[in-house]
């Protein structure tokens, strides 16, 4: 059973930082790739940015320059560094790993307002 862990999410100020954290927990094989998506309120899900095994990265127009996508390979774990946030980015973060299929996480929210 392949479980995606989600933390880091909250309430942050216009310009303030949050780090988005996601560990792989179970039986999963090698990781192909890591990636976020987010949906926020009346809009479809989005990829924000993505990351693979050898560290390419890609990242959508609206973050670039802002979010920084990484990941720790030994321990199966992604991050998103977000800053300069912009009530824009409140949305709900969904964590998605691609290895012999494709896993979700729970999804951890995100809100941007003063």
């Amino acid at each position: 059973q392949v479980q995606l862990v989600e933390s880091g999410g909250g309430l942050v100020q216009p310009g303030g930082s949050l780090r988005l954290s996601c560990n792989a927990s179970g039986s999963i094989s090698s990781i192909i790739a890591m990636g976020w998506h987010r949906q926020g309120p009346g809009k479809q899900r989005e990829l924000v940015a993505s990351i693979t095994r050898n560290g390419f990265t890609n990242y959508a127009d609206s973050v670039k320059g802002r979010f920084t996508i990484s990941r720790d390979n030994a321990k199966k774990t992604g991050y998103l560094q977000m800053s300069r946030l912009k009530p824009e980015d409140t949305a709900v973060y969904y964590c998605n790993v691609v290895s012999n299929r494709s896993y979700w996480g729970q999804g951890t929210q995100v809100t941007v307002s003063s």
